[in-house]
């Protein structure tokens, strides 16, 4: 593996190296980390295996063209600068370029970094994924099907041309699992978790999977009517993430790929609702000091009180309208460019036990399909998994099949609720949110 000090050394050569080809910009990016990954099959760990990795992606700026190169291979790095600013002069030029970020302070964040995390075995790895399996199996009815344990830990290096130059090291965990009863008429549910550091209970993954499917048997049928429907977390993140966030990336606002062209200053939701995406968030899967082209984390209200305050920028988008970036442009790999994306998206609402407070309605836990959804109407159809209704303020019968409709805009007016249940769901933080009348088939 590649010593860190190695990589920093190579990343201020590559740097050197593109400005010398022609750039008049560079942005070098580098990654180290290792990963154990552990796949489950029924009841039994199917693969265990451990990785360990490293790169460098290189950004090249001629005349406002970007081009870009990337590899993992250190006899190969002077090649990939050349081939980014060689790949920046055959692209338009474009004038409404503006820069890559200045150095600036960095955020300060909390909680992203676990030791133990970076020290952990592969025999504790599988410990983990044991437990999750025993959590699964400890309803007699109930039996696993699948899952998956991962953990990592990373060090990110960015370097830039205008003195940005940031190190920052983090730490991921991660488990899921799927369930389905033994009976005659089966029903299945999945759970999962994600943290920054060691303290999931594996077992309880297992057991509320387990304990869900054994809940969702012998479901009733429904009539197709408007109604209350509680999304709970899962359902919630998947369907915004989905139909809303499309239309605040600031991207898709000036290409005309948004709902939300011309509607900043005005009401989008319902009064008693925020959003805010917040970079900064103590132990957030989205956190970390700075985006990943350097431009520091922040805390941003992008819906505030039902209002529409802001959208989420990188480096180029807020250029083009004269503004700071929201602190947005976020990497999948090294062998990518930045691309705008929500950090850690916050759903505000005064809390109640929403549950009591209905009279009829239904409950989601999780939908398929919101990946279907139109991201520029908001317009969506999905499954709705491990529903059940709601009568006289109480959880009743299992729902055997339904499906949900509606539109985004439309479902965020309709909130009137929030219950008690917030959970971190990678980048989406939420607790069930109520709407008051939404369209169910069944």
């Amino acid at each position: 593996m590649v010593p860190m000090i190695e990589i920093f050394e190579t990343a201020k050569k590559a740097l050197l190296l593109t400005e010398q080809a022609g750039a008049n910009e560079a942005e070098i990016y580098c990654m180290k980390g290792r990963a154990v990954s552990i796949d489950v099959q029924r009841d039994e760990i199917d693969l265990a295996k451990e990785s360990l990795y490293w790169g460098i992606g290189i950004r090249a700026i001629v005349n406002g063209a970007v081009g870009f190169s990337s590899t993992n291979d250190l006899d190969r790095v002077d090649e990939a600068c050349v081939l980014a600013v060689k790949s920046a002069r055959v692209r338009k030029n474009d004038p409404l370029w503006s820069g890559l970020p200045e150095k600036k302070k960095p955020a300060s964040v909390r909680g992203i970094f676990d030791e133990k995390l970076v020290n952990i075995g592969i025999e504790t790895c599988m410990d983990c994924t044991a437990e999750l399996i025993e959590g699964a199996k400890s309803i007699p009815s109930v039996i696993p099907t699948s899952g998956q344990f991962l953990c990592s830990n990373s060090t990110s290096f960015i370097l830039n041309s205008h003195g940005v130059e940031i190190e920052e090291s983090d730490t991921i965990i991660h488990a899921s699992v799927d369930t389905k009863t033994k009976d005659h008429e089966i029903s299945t549910a999945s759970e999962f978790d994600i943290s920054r550091k060691l303290d999931i209970d594996f077992f309880k993954i297992g057991e509320r999977s387990s304990d869900l499917a054994f809940r969702s048997k012998n479901g009733e049928g429904v009539e197709t009517r408007d109604t209350s429907v509680l999304l709970q977390p899962m359902a919630f993140a998947d369907i915004l993430e989905n139909t809303l966030m499309p239309s605040l990336n600031s991207d898709n606002v000036q290409k005309a790929r948004s709902s939300l062209i011309g509607k900043k200053g005005k009401k989008i939701a319902s009064d008693a609702l925020s959003l805010i995406d917040d970079g900064t968030l103590e132990a957030g899967i989205g956190t970390s000091s700075c985006d990943d082209e350097g431009t520091p984390s922040k805390r941003s209200e992008v819906v505030k009180n039902g209002t529409l305050c802001s959208f989420l920028y990188d480096c180029y988008t807020a250029g083009k309208e004269k503004k700071e970036s929201t602190g947005n442009a976020v990497r999948w790999s090294f062998t990518s460019t930045p691309s705008i994306s929500i950090r850690n998206l916050i759903i505000d609402h005064p809390v109640s036990d929403i549950i009591e407070e209905t009279q009829d309605g239904v409950m989601v836990n999780s939908v398929i399909g919101a990946h279907t959804a139109n991201p520029i109407s908001g317009d969506f159809s999905v499954e709705a998994r491990n529903s059940f209704l709601i009568r006289n303020g109480e959880i009743t019968s299992p729902i055997k099949s339904m499906m949900i409709s509606g539109n985004i805009f439309e479902l965020l007016h309709g909130i009137d609720g929030a219950g008690k249940d917030v959970r971190k769901l990678g980048n989406v933080v939420t607790p069930t949110m109520r709407v008051s009348k939404m369209r169910i088939v069944g």
